[in-house]
């Protein structure tokens, strides 16, 4: 199996089929750290020593995103960011949505 850090997000089809509950299980376990909600979004959050950290992360964040055209809902507030992900297209999960989570999760700061 390719780690999901080294796939590229690919654009999905509205009207696609989201993840099914045991895909969205299976994907979960590349992914520590990650919440499954309701089988529609995933999230996670991160803690941070400072705002400066978090703002920095939060950034870098934006940059993946960016790159892989696959953009999460950011909370950002003192020492904490908590990323939402999920693919409004569905209305559901998509194996994009575990890919930027792999590639978030590798973020150094």
């Amino acid at each position: 199996m390719t780690k999901l850090s080294e796939e590229k997000c690919v654009p999905c089809s509205e009207g696609a089929d989201p993840l099914k509950h045991g895909e969205i299980e299976e994907h979960l376990k590349e992914v520590e750290g990650w919440e499954n909600i309701d089988d529609k979004k995933i999230e996670k959050a991160f803690k941070f020593k400072d705002f400066a950290e978090a703002l920095d992360f939060t950034n870098k964040v934006g940059a993946i995103a960016e790159e892989e055209g696959h953009h999460p809902n950011i909370h950002l507030s003192w020492g904490r960011v908590k990323i939402q992900l999920y693919t409004a297209k569905i209305k559901g999960l998509h194996l994009n949505d575990f890919i930027l989570a792999a590639k978030i999760d590798e973020i150094k700061l």
